[in-house]
């Protein structure tokens, strides 16, 4: 699975569907962002991925994490979003379930 990176500048909408697709095939998505507007950019995402994701009887659970991300020589902390279905989703009997609480 890969990690969806997120700027400043990344397309809300875009990112919402790649959130979404990704979750429906891999049960699991992870977004990355540094910055406070990319992180911005990743929340309004998460928000719409969860109106399409609801729309289709899947609801997720996101925990936040902080990442240490190194670019060239100097090493940055990332916002790490996790996103996974949840125990009322259509296919969660598949999906293993973590303790960690979400939104």
């Amino acid at each position: 699975m890969e990690l969806i990176k997120v700027s400043a500048t990344s397309r809300t909408a875009a990112v919402a569907g790649a959130i979404a697709g990704i979750v429906r095939e891999h049960h699991r998505a992870e977004v990355q962002a540094i910055g406070a507007g990319a992180v911005n950019q990743a929340m309004k995402a998460l928000i719409l991925a969860i109106g399409y994701l609801r729309a289709d009887g899947i609801f997720v659970t996101c925990v936040p994490e902080f990442a240490d991300v190194t670019i060239g020589e100097n090493v940055k902390t990332a916002i790490k979003l996790v996103i996974e279905p949840n125990a009322a989703s259509n296919f969660s009997a598949s999906t293993p379930q973590t303790d960690s609480p979400g939104i």
